[in-house]
């Protein structure tokens, strides 16, 4: 019983840090960048876009294409990003509760 009564406070006090976790996920940013700094984007942790960001010198007349491609390399790799912090904010969240390998919260 006494074992069950710990486990609950542990939960409760995760319950309030995931909360805290979640609030600061929606304020935090990552950017992703391609072709050499020339694409930007900025997105939360919970991967809002922010902003986009092209150097004026890939704005050229049947070029489109290749802006494309750096628009979309930029935005997986701030997803990328954005998916570390999280990762690394839920571990710090769930340090200490014998959570099953893999189960990854928020569920």
């Amino acid at each position: 019983m006494k074992d069950i009564m710990g486990l609950m406070k542990q939960a409760q006090a995760m319950q309030a840090r995931m909360q805290d976790v979640q609030a600061e996920m929606e304020r935090l940013e990552v950017e992703g960048q391609s072709g050499g700094g020339m694409v930007r984007i900025t997105l939360t942790v919970k991967g809002a876009m922010k902003s986009v960001a092209i150097d004026p010198s890939l704005v050229t007349p049947g070029e489109g294409e290749i802006l494309e491609d750096l628009i979309m390399a930029a935005h997986e790799d701030a997803r990328k990003k954005a998916e570390y912090v999280m990762e690394e904010k839920m571990k710090a969240v769930t340090a200490g509760l014998p959570l099953p390998p893999g189960m990854k919260l928020p569920f």
